[in-house]
């Protein structure tokens, strides 16, 4: 989630696009193809596992041999549609070459595809980072064409993306364990735009390593100044610091089933309220701060005429500003505390950092 949104007119529908693991298997099939036939099909179409049937254009075709025998490449470009997803525009390349008899489909992590290193993923360390559901897709496209061309379904597959491991430094994967690039993600092969499904999928992977590499103290931060503030006053590793931006109820919810000992949440004094007020997704978008409600706990803590400015702020910043002095910003932890408990239900521990602009802490609460 690292690239500005695309202009969109009003109104306008937002156009859907294909993750990198669609794109792969549209290379891998076609790549598959010319190893065998010599030939590059002009398009290729490929099976997605609600039953769409995308076609894809080819970029890079190429037949050649070297030392180890015949092999094929091809490549198609990622279009992730209206999304603002890293990867759109980057070249997905998949090169074949044929396999030991019976071997089925070998994966192998070219340039810009990571390598998984750390437990708690859904391939295990030593593998190339290619998700279940893009290695499904891959081999049964491969299967398919196999049938087609009445050949054996045994061939090595690598999957590599040019530049990827540039671009994984923009993402998650050098804190989950995955080194050297990107993952080859999806589970349907569609990207819904600004579905925000990846950055969910992210916060559960960094929980599931956090547990299986003996994290017991996880941080989700709102943003990098409250990480960089909570990392620093817990000394916690980056491996205990989960980047849940707005989505505190996708981290939430995915703790009440797979719980760690201890959780502190960490952020903006704004979004916490949101927290504070019941809102599980802290997105401006789609939950505000509720600032009669804001004033009735200031008018707890000094009065009246407190509460009356800061039921008129601009902004959660100003009426932090307006009740300096007054432990304001400790009760919205606490009040966000409860929320959380009551989402995880329990079992585990819970603390909030409330930080302002600078990153000083302004606020907390703790059992």
């Amino acid at each position: 989630m690292n690239r500005k949104p695309k202009s969109q007119k009003p109104n306008t529908p937002l156009r859907r696009g294909w993750t990198t693991g669609a794109c792969a298997t549209a290379a891998a099939r076609a790549a598959f193809m010319a190893l065998h036939t010599g030939t590059f099909p002009a398009t290729v179409v490929i099976r997605l596992p609600r039953g769409d049937r995308p076609t894809f254009d080819l970029t890079d075709g190429k037949v050649a041999q070297d030392a180890t025998g015949p092999y094929a490449v091809a490549g198609v470009v990622k279009d992730a549609g209206d999304d603002p997803d890293v990867t759109h525009g980057v070249t997905v390349l998949a090169t074949a070459r044929h396999g030991a008899v019976n071997s089925g489909v070998t994966f192998r992590a070219g340039e810009g595809v990571g390598t998984v290193t750390k437990p708690g993923l859904p391939v295990a360390p030593g593998e190339p980072a290619i998700n279940p559901a893009p290695r499904a897709m891959i081999t049964d496209a491969l299967c398919d064409a196999a049938e087609e061309l009445d050949v054996a379904c045994d061939v090595d597959i690598t999957i590599s993306i040019p530049g990827g491991a540039e671009i994984a430094l923009q993402t998650w994967n050098p804190r989950l364990g995955i080194l050297g690039g990107l993952s080859i993600l999806g589970t349907t092969g569609v990207v819904i735009p600004y579905s925000c499904s990846a950055w969910i999928h992210s916060i559960h992977r960094g929980v599931d390593v956090a547990r299986h590499t003996g994290v017991v103290h996880i941080a989700g931060a709102t943003g990098k100044t409250s990480e960089a503030s909570v990392k620093a006053a817990f000394g916690l590793d980056d491996g205990a610091l989960i980047d849940m931006g707005d989505f505190a109820g996708g981290l939430l919810k995915y703790l009440r089933r797979h719980p760690v000992p201890r959780l502190t949440i960490a952020g903006g004094f704004a979004k916490l309220t949101k927290l504070a007020q019941g809102a599980l997704d802290l997105h401006s978008a789609r939950s505000q701060v509720d600032f009669e409600r804001l004033a009735q706990v200031a008018s707890g803590l000094g009065g009246d005429d407190i509460a009356r400015q800061v039921r008129t702020a601009n902004t959660a910043a100003e009426a932090l500003d307006i009740a300096t002095g007054l432990p304001l910003a400790d009760v919205i932890a606490a009040q966000a505390r409860s929320v959380a408990l009551a989402t995880l239900a329990g079992g585990v521990q819970v603390d909030v950092f409330v930080v302002d602009r600078k990153g000083e802490r302004v606020g907390y609460a703790a059992p």
